[in-house]
């Protein structure tokens, strides 16, 4: 069984920056992709970025390319969100999540979730 748990939520100004973690149980974790997604009041869930099992490779939404940047510790089983340039409309409840398949962005790509810690951004 693979457990997440999110960590580094909070309130941010505009502009600022934000680090979040995400500690992952399990011995195989290094073998995981491991991806971050958010949800905003009255939307969607929705992908923002992912990283594969070495962290070579990342794969990012539009709307956060350039300010956030994804990176993993396969030694502390820690994947890590820096969050820079927030905007008001970062505003949302961010997760982690991992997955063995093949699938980047989509929600049915993961298997397992985190609980979620909440980012808000004030004006």
């Amino acid at each position: 069984q693979v457990q997440l748990v999110e960590s580094g939520g909070g309130l941010v100004q505009a502009g600022g920056s934000l680090r979040l973690s995400c500690a992952v149980s399990g011995r195989t974790f290094s073998t995981y992709r491991l991806g971050w997604f958010r949800q905003a009041p009255g939307k969607e869930r929705e992908f923002v970025v992912a990283i594969n099992w070495s962290g070579s490779t990342t794969y990012c939404a539009d709307s956060v390319k350039g300010r956030f940047t994804i990176s993993r510790d396969n030694a502390k089983n820690t994947v890590y969100l820096q969050m820079n340039s927030l905007k008001p409309e970062d505003t949302a409840v961010y997760y982690c999540a991992a997955t063995l398949r093949t699938g980047w962005e989509s929600l049915r790509d993961y298997d397992y979730w985190g609980q979620g810690t909440q980012v808000t951004v004030s004006q």
